[in-house]
């Protein structure tokens, strides 16, 4: 899966919606993206704001973390969100080893 729909979406704020299935509960998820880098395992993963979708923890609106290997549809969605959520990281805190993109 490329950076380059991701990385977009994160300069702009738009959100996105993934088509994920790296969990017990395949299927879309809309998010707003926020960082995208190589986590601790060295995967590039993405760190993004769940808000609708389908959900393994069924916990609702919260973070999540999406292994790209594991997408497989990016949609751009027109609509944008205003920033940063509560707890979001510069530099992907502990989660990541390295940024490619960040807000």
């Amino acid at each position: 899966m490329s950076q380059t729909p991701i990385c977009d979406a994160i300069r702009s704020r738009n959100l996105l919606q993934i088509n994920y299935s790296g969990d017990n509960a395949p299927g879309y998820r809309i998010v707003e993206p926020h960082t995208l880098g190589y986590n601790t395992a060295d995967h590039l993963s993405l760190n993004a704001w769940f808000l609708a979708g389908m959900s393994e923890s069924q916990e609702g609106e919260g973070w999540r973390d999406y292994l790209l290997s594991e997408i497989s549809s990016i949609i751009t969605l027109p609509q944008k969100f205003s920033g940063p959520r509560p707890g979001y990281k510069r530099g992907g805190g502990k989660r990541f080893r390295s940024v490619v993109c960040e807000l």
